[in-house]
């Protein structure tokens, strides 16, 4: 039976686009109390299922395809530009396609608006009119109003028209961080994006005989399988090791090892990887709020998974990209690097940033130990001094040296020159994938 939290969660997923929700009536029409509905509506936002929006209220909104993912809500655009609703609340969870800025003629401005597009202009009312009828949301730059009769005719056709105290600039370079942010999230790879499904998945009951394990073993040739209760929540693992010696009518429940390590489907690639080479884990279940199995991770899907995304473009790029795109080669040499100082890698005072100096250290190590065949490595620790400032638009020179190596773990030091100066040390030591 699902918890009062799925419950909720059910109910907001089966509510309309559009439907206006709030803790008081989930409480009521759940009989729930409003905390156990407060905390549900949250993790529906979490989740991309509801938009709150300051002077409006929580609203279902449609959840949105990762591979859709460039594309924002209005409900969103109002949230980005802190502006308010004039009209057409019940269009909020609509989808833009495109914006344009109406710094035009007006008949040149309407040959570019299309529906479900938003125009970004100022105190233009003709514009605002033309606009709705078209079928094209608004947005109003500084702070300006629209007249009751263009209001009323958002209402109708149910589509938004907002305003905002920002200016159009400003509104546009907004609209667009918030764009681009979501393209580094679309790349960000989660649990759920590699995982086996739970009907593709082998898994054992706690009560099972020892015998049902060597029946999956022989069908699915895996040594290690998660064990559930009656109800389909994860309470353990068992592997080889767990049976040797046991007789085979004994019950899974007196075997097997408790309380194992699980993920959830938001869970990233990262933390997940990390995991698995931290605590030496083969195999993790995949659950969800409740502990009830959704499928199982293999270090196989992690390994298989993080290679790819080294061979795949970046549409988007975070600041690790920006530090990586930077970094060289010195020719004939795969043991050297060197990498330009710009602008997005200094603090405020022009120097190169303590987060990106560290970043490029991690970053030659790595390319070290892909160099000599010894995987990829995830971070464990790192020392580092910082002996003298880097100014903007420097060439700096990193030489990290690999004082120890064994199967799983690496100890690599680090040097870093500008102008054959020592600038910066490092001492990294760290875990190793196994390529």
């Amino acid at each position: 039976m699902a918890t009062k939290h799925e419950q909720i969660l059910q109910h907001i997923m089966s509510l309309g686009i559009g439907k206006k929700i709030s803790v008081r009536q989930i409480a009521k029409d759940l009989n729930v109390s409003e905390g156990t509905a407060y905390r549900a509506i949250k993790e529906a936002e979490s989740q991309g299922l509801v938009s709150t929006i300051e002077r409006v209220g929580t609203i279902r909104i449609e959840r949105k395809k990762k591979e859709n993912f460039e594309r924002l809500t209005f409900a969103e655009v109002i949230n980005i530009v802190d502006g308010q609703v004039l009209g057409g609340r019940e269009g909020l969870h609509k989808t833009l396609n495109k914006f344009l800025i109406g710094a035009m003629q007006l008949d040149a401005m309407m040959r570019y608006t299309e529906a479900d597009s938003l125009l970004i202009v100022g105190n233009r009312v003709k514009a605002h009119e033309l606009a709705i009828k078209e079928g094209a949301s608004v947005l109003i730059t500084g702070g300006f109003d629209t007249a009751d009769h263009i209001k009323r005719l958002a209402d109708e056709k149910q589509i938004p028209i907002m305003s905002t105290s920002y200016d159009t600039f400003t509104v546009a370079a907004m609209i667009n961080r918030a764009i681009y942010d979501q393209l580094i999230k679309k790349e960000i790879v989660f649990v759920e994006d590699i995982s086996t499904s739970l009907d593709h998945s082998f898994f054992l009951y706690a009560k099972d005989p020892l015998e049902r394990w060597y029946e999956l073993n022989e069908m699915s040739t895996h040594t290690r399988f998660p064990v559930v209760d009656e109800k389909n929540r994860v309470i353990g693992m068992v592997t080889s090791r767990d049976i040797i010696g046991k007789k085979r009518v004994m019950l899974i429940e007196k075997v097997m090892t408790k309380n194992p390590t699980v993920v959830q489907a938001k869970t990233s690639l990262a933390s997940v990887a990390h995991m698995m080479v931290w605590e030496g884990i083969e195999l993790v279940p995949v659950v969800n709020q409740s502990y009830e199995l959704q499928g199982i991770v293999s270090r196989q899907d992690v390994l298989k998974a993080l290679q790819q995304i080294q061979r795949q473009p970046q549409i988007g790029e975070t600041i690790d990209d920006i530090v990586s795109s930077n970094i060289n080669t010195v020719e004939g040499d795969h043991t050297i690097f060197q990498a330009d100082v710009t602008p997005q890698m200094t603090n405020q005072l022009g120097t190169l940033s303590n987060g990106v100096f560290t970043t490029l250290m991690t970053e030659a190590s790595s390319r070290l130990l892909l160099h000599a065949k010894k995987g990829d490595l995830v971070v464990e620790n790192i020392t580092v001094y910082f002996l003298k400032p880097v100014q903007i638009d420097s060439k700096l020179i990193i030489k990290p040296t690999l004082l120890d190596v064994g199967r799983i773990y690496a100890k690599i030091d680090v040097e870093v020159y500008n102008e054959q100066k020592l600038v910066g040390k490092g001492l990294l030591m760290a875990q190793l994938i196994d390529r």
